[in-house]
């Protein structure tokens, strides 16, 4: 099995080289890994003094314009670049928990099996509630996910994270690929469309990468703004299972473990993070009643709107 592995890249840092080393050390061998660079001057910066194809010969490096960078069309590139039966997408800023990540993701893969996601745990310097929301989000263990799990799953029958997620390569062109033009969430998009044609996605939670986010309210805000505006975008995919009760079942999850572990102080807190992502929320899902300056002050992919 051939495997390949495509990561969208702007203004990298350092972590870019322990992550490709990190990479090549995995027990499965990796045969490409095509790097999708927005903004070429950022990248050379980087490299500057170093021979960087020497370094890493397997990685290729495609350089884009930042107005050209969409979610979606991005990764699709970066997918129609390799002749890999197996396809995984990367965030370059999630990390390899160990050299088992590759062969425990695909592990499954094959059969009605076409998309296999991998669990991300919290950094060091996460804060109480991000460890308990990738605890929530990405527990312990491991579950495939099929049609007949939408009555009881929801919307998290589709959930799928291309911050790492393996993909059969035959599948994803059969199902014609990720959308081209999307502000957020192709994964889930592409998944519910594997999902509703008979297949399956796995959650393997052996398979893990270091992957978190501390935000303030606003970025939440930013962030939740856009989510809503997929989900608004997206009426085929979203409408029949509505994610607002996932909120709420995080909420309360919070509530259980800062109450269990004695700080119960941090609540507050978290209650106003989750205001900013109801509100972001729900505007993004109203974005064509608002102003289009209200709008584009609101989202954090700006060259979406252009």
């Amino acid at each position: 099995m051939k495997i390949d592995v495509v990561i969208p890249l702007y203004k990298p840092g350092k972590e870019l080289f322990t992550l490709l080393d990190q990479l090549n050390a995995q027990t499965l061998q990796i045969s490409n890994i095509i790097l999708m660079n927005t903004e070429e001057k950022y990248f050379l910066q980087l490299t500057e003094g170093m021979d960087f194809a020497k370094a890493y010969p397997n990685a290729q490096v495609h350089h884009l314009k930042k107005e050209d960078f969409d979610h979606g069309a991005t990764r699709h590139q970066g997918m129609m670049l390799s002749n890999a039966d197996v396809v995984v997408c990367m965030t370059q800023d999630a990390m390899p928990a160990d050299e088992y990540l590759i062969e425990k993701l695909t592990a499954r893969l094959g059969g009605d099996v076409a998309v296999a996601y991998a669990r991300q745990l919290p950094s060091s310097q996460s804060s109480e509630a991000e460890k308990i929301s990738r605890a929530f989000n990405y527990p312990d263990t491991s579950c495939l996910k099929r049609a007949e799990d939408i009555p009881t799953l929801g919307i998290k029958t589709f959930f799928c994270s291309n911050v790492c997620a393996a993909y059969r390569k035959d599948i994803y062109e059969k199902q014609g690929g990720f959308i081209r033009h999307t502000i957020f969430n192709e994964d889930m998009i592409f998944a519910s469309g594997v999902v509703r044609s008979g297949m399956t996605i796995a959650y393997e939670a052996e398979a893990k990468v270091v992957h978190s986010h501390n935000y303030s309210c606003m970025q939440q805000l930013h962030r939740n703004f856009d989510l809503g505006v997929s989900q608004a975008d997206h009426p085929e995919v979203f409408g029949d299972v509505p994610s607002e009760s996932e909120g709420m079942k995080l909420v309360k999850a919070t509530w259980k473990a800062m109450k269990e572990s004695g700080r119960i102080y941090l609540f507050p807190a978290f209650c106003m993070q989750c205001a900013f992502k109801l509100a972001g929320y729900k505007l993004g899902k109203s974005y064509r009643k608002l102003p289009r300056k209200w709008v584009l002050a609101l989202s954090d992919n700006k060259a979406y709107w252009k």
